[in-house]
């Protein structure tokens, strides 16, 4: 019987994560039960979102210890005991940190083989389309908005600064490093990008945009967002897209003064997930590669190769190593 390799979350850290919370095994291949398929996993997406998964249920249910790691992303049907998909057949949706995975048919989308993978993990995928949702449907963005958006260089964040910007706004982003900020600024092309770990953040950002903020697109939460909230104008929009800042901690940071600024500033505060807006999904998609097709939309990749490389490249991007969106390729 063919083994499989599966790298397993062995225990949940106190803090930060760290390469020993994870173990890479090898298991019986397990073979697919009716409606499920066995799929070679052939590009795993690397997000955030998968240490808070670690950390408690969401929009999904917890990561326990001692389970396969799951992961979004993209692979070939090797075998199926489903009606909807055959053998060679390309899929996207949730699977693991393995080279094989066997899953349930309905949670998964066939692919069509001539597009362009990394694509489905880009612009027309879960980044792209959470970074347009967020700023078209929830914030409701306008021609001479002046928006913040918050881990600029990041998966989200690299599209959200161009949407924004190709919608006629005065763009800011927030970034962790000097270097980060000029890669921002040069590849992404908005107005400015500040170092969120200076301590003086406040004043220059108050500098740059003495009347405020229309938009904050918030990645981070805790202080960062409170630091934030003061300069927003009356009647600012904030969208609560993520928040890193909280998931790689022992404890957590919330914001002080809520509700204090945000009624004396007639703040608008909404969270959302992507899946929303299923019913847009296919005007957004059309807008986003249209945008891609001409230029205007540019994909940047931070790749790694080899299932080996997966909890280097998570611990890697919570750190703030990573520009662009996190791939890791089987």
């Amino acid at each position: 019987m063919k083994k499989n390799k599966n790298i397993i979350l062995i225990k949940k850290p106190e803090n930060k994560l760290t390469p020993n919370c994870f173990s890479l095994v090898e298991e019986k291949l397990n073979l697919p039960r009716a409606g499920e398929l066995l799929i070679k996993v052939k590009l795993l997406s690397i997000d955030a979102a998968n240490r808070a998964w670690i950390q408690g249920a969401t929009y999904r249910s917890a990561v326990s210890a001692g389970t396969v790691m799951p992961a979004y992303g993209i692979g070939e049907v090797i075998s199926s005991n489903s009606n909807r998909f055959a053998e060679g057949d390309l899929v996207i949706g949730e699977l693991n940190w393995a080279e094989y995975a066997t899953k349930p048919d309905k949670f998964l989308t066939k692919v069509n083989k001539t597009t362009d993978l990394i694509d489905l993990l880009t612009y027309a995928g879960i980044a792209g389309l959470t970074a347009y949702h967020g700023l078209m449907d929830i914030s409701k963005i306008r021609e001479n908005d002046t928006i913040l958006i918050s881990t600029a260089a990041g998966s989200v964040g690299m599209f959200a600064c161009q949407i924004a910007k190709l919608t006629g706004c005065k763009v800011l982003g927030l970034s962790g490093s000097a270097d980060k900020c000029e890669w921002v600024e040069s590849k992404l092309g908005i107005d400015k990008c500040l170092n969120y770990k200076d301590p003086t953040l406040t004043k220059n950002l108050k500098e740059v945009c003495p009347n405020g903020f229309d938009v904050y697109f918030d990645n981070v939460g805790g202080s960062l967002l409170e630091k934030i909230l003061y300069l927003m104008k009356m009647k600012g929009r904030v969208t609560c897209c993520g928040a890193i800042s909280q998931y790689d901690v022992g404890s957590l940071t919330p914001p002080r003064n809520i509700p204090g600024i945000i009624i004396t500033r007639r703040l608008k505060l909404e969270g959302f997930i992507v899946t929303d807006f299923y019913n847009k999904k296919n005007k957004a998609l059309k807008i986003l590669s249209n945008w891609h097709r001409s230029g205007a939309l540019k994909v940047f990749i931070d790749k790694y190769s080899g299932l080996e490389s997966a909890p280097e490249a998570l611990i890697n991007l919570l750190s703030g190593k990573n520009s662009g969106k996190t791939i890791v390729e089987l």
